[in-house]
């Protein structure tokens, strides 16, 4: 099969993943949108035309970066993985360097280098969290309460749960620290009942996906 033209700009459309795994468009962005819910990838809306010539019609497509390409492939068809990969690096690997051939050419060329690295860099400290969460406890399986993972973090558990409150997660209910309905949908936490004494009470648990979740938004605290 002839792989799908990847975008030059570092980006690629689910039409084009579609083809790549060789599945139907819409499932594809269905599963998009599940990822983007759990917090794991983001994209952009755009519109293509279905196809060339008479009864071309206007199509959705999600355009995502580099990154957010594998794990969705990953998500969807790990076998082929490795055909995503060796794409990329085919498309790397024919863009061609152009040495600047005026003053005017050579600051701007040295300006967009610095401007890279620069986002690079800020993209590398974004993401280490993150990272050091999957080296850490991908193969965690159960949910853990707000203060293990204020720890897990590197956080004093009361500090975090005011972080969390003060930025619309969770809200105190009947002396209990709770999740919004959002995130509990998005599947990041669950709010467990039970009986003990003869009371009622409530607990927030946080599940995997939510640890990664605040990982990427809250793992940068010194130790």
């Amino acid at each position: 099969m002839n792989l799908p033209s990847l975008q030059h700009n570092q980006q690629m459309s689910s039409r084009e993943i579609a083809e790549l795994v060789e599945s139907r468009h819409d499932s594809v962005k269905r599963s998009m949108e599940t990822l983007r819910d759990k917090g794991l990838i983001s994209f952009t809306q755009s519109v293509e035309t279905s196809h060339s010539g008479a009864g071309a019609r206007p199509v959705d497509v999600y355009v995502v970066g580099k990154r957010d390409s594998y794990v969705i492939v990953a998500q969807l068809s790990p076998e082929f993985t490795a055909r995503l990969v060796d794409r990329w690096q085919e498309l790397e690997s024919q863009q061609q360097f152009k040495i600047p051939t005026t003053l005017s050419g050579a600051l701007k060329l040295a300006y967009e280098q610095a401007e890279q690295i620069e986002a690079q860099q800020l993209l590398i400290e974004k993401q280490k969290p993150a990272v050091a969460f999957l080296d850490n406890y991908v193969e965690a399986k159960s949910s853990k309460c707000l203060s293990d993972v204020a720890k897990i973090l590197n956080h004093k558990p009361q500090a975090f749960i005011a972080m969390l409150n003060a930025d619309g997660v969770i809200f105190k209910r009947s002396g209990v620290w709770v999740p919004y309905q959002n995130h509990i949908d998005a599947g990041r936490f669950t709010v467990k009942t039970g009986e003990s004494g003869g009371h009622c009470y409530e607990q927030t648990r946080v599940e995997p996906v939510g640890i990664a979740w605040l990982a990427t938004k809250y793992g940068n605290a010194s130790k």
